[in-house]
């Protein structure tokens, strides 16, 4: 028997850095969206990972570092599972996230707590749609949904969320002037990526914002030059639970 699960990307439309934990982990303010962009996992019986789709941003590899294991760790499950990659690792869309996610619905998994141990975005990905989402990630407010579409570019490199996050404390956790209180961080600690958000100003004539710690930039509505992915929102309810 093989089982498909559908894993879709999530944009951040909006995040607030609101406080930080005695143990490093940041408390948040922002609003998530689910993606017709996703990749796809096949269950099967067995044990192990193979991960198969171009690599673009960091290598993903299948080992005990990847959050597909760490959930199956976590259910205390094993599984053979074929991973097809499409979302890019790095670019703050979530890929590892919602990989873990799509695991702990196919076992039934709905502690929002225990999954934000995996991930802080690993508990919105549980749920999907468009949510409020603040705690550290844990907690998972679901909004009505909007259908909107908006347009990616997506830098070839990837960015590390704990780097970020470090160095917004660096400097003092600034706040973004454009929905993100990471993009300061982002820009101060990659400006390369400044001339990504650049290119999709000119293409679209918009402000980009930044995708979670990035590396990834949107804008609202449809771009599709090269080099950029135009896609719709999602309600939860067209993957699986």
């Amino acid at each position: 028997m093989k089982t498909e699960l559908r894993s879709p990307a999530k944009l951040t439309l909006s995040l607030r850095i609101t406080g930080k934990r005695e143990d490093g982990y940041h408390f948040i303010e922002a609003e998530m969206v689910s993606l017709d962009l996703s990749d796809r996992i096949v269950i099967s019986d067995g044990d192990g990972l193979t991960i198969e789709g171009p690599e673009i941003g960091f290598s993903v590899e299948p080992d005990s570092n990847n959050l597909v294991t760490q959930a199956l760790e976590l259910l205390n499950r094993k599984a053979l599972i074929r991973l097809e990659k499409n979302i890019p690792s790095g670019a703050g869309l979530g890929g590892g996230s919602t990989n873990a996610a799509a695991i702990l619905r196919w076992a039934g998994f709905t502690d929002l707590v225990k999954a934000a141990s995996l991930g802080a975005d690993v508990s919105y990905c549980i749920v999907g749609g468009r949510a409020k989402v603040s705690g550290i990630g844990e907690v998972v407010e679901p909004l009505p949904f909007v259908e909107k579409t908006f347009t990616l570019l997506t830098p070839p490199f990837g960015v590390s969320t704990p780097a970020v996050y470090k160095h917004w404390d660096e400097m003092g956790g600034p706040v973004g002037d454009n929905g993100n209180d990471l993009e300061p961080a982002l820009l101060s600690y990659m400006p390369e990526a400044d001339q990504y958000k650049n290119r999709l100003a000119e293409i679209s004539g918009k402000i980009p914002q930044l995708a979670g710690s990035g590396s990834t930039w949107f804008v609202e509505g449809s771009f599709p030059e090269e080099g950029c992915q135009v896609v719709k929102t999602i309600p939860s309810s067209l993957f699986e639970k």
